[in-house]
């Protein structure tokens, strides 16, 4: 029985933690978690807040996941655009999910990632 998700892995291409970790920790607000010495040796790089993580692995052939993406439940979430965009991330507000106030953004590899928050 599934009681719950672990982790959500997107693909990186090779080189470009430097530039995760300046989107996931200084734009997201995320902290980087350390990865066991036998995945570290793969490259990528792993991050977390409260119980999400996010990791990111290595990936030869990479290319970006434009439709597939995380959904990330945030808190006062036009305070949470308003730091995404003021630290240089492009945010897309979406009115299409009943419910919800939500918007998209892209990691600096491509990778779609959408942010929601229930109303009411």
């Amino acid at each position: 029985m599934i009681t719950a998700v672990d982790h959500v892995q997107l693909a990186a291409p090779p080189g470009s933690e430097e530039r995760l970790r300046t989107y996931y920790v200084d734009v997201l607000g995320m902290a980087e978690i350390p990865k066991p010495p036998v995945l570290a040796a793969r490259g990528g790089c792993w991050f977390q807040t409260g119980p999400v993580q996010l990791h990111l692995g290595i990936e030869e052939d990479f290319r970006p996941a434009k439709k597939a993406h995380p959904g990330l439940r945030v808190t006062a979430i036009e305070t949470y655009a308003a730091r995404l965009a003021a630290r240089g991330a492009a945010v897309t507000w979406d009115e299409h999910l009943p419910g919800h106030k939500r918007f998209f953004s892209y990691d600096p590899v491509g990778n779609r990632l959408e942010f929601l928050e229930p109303l009411g």
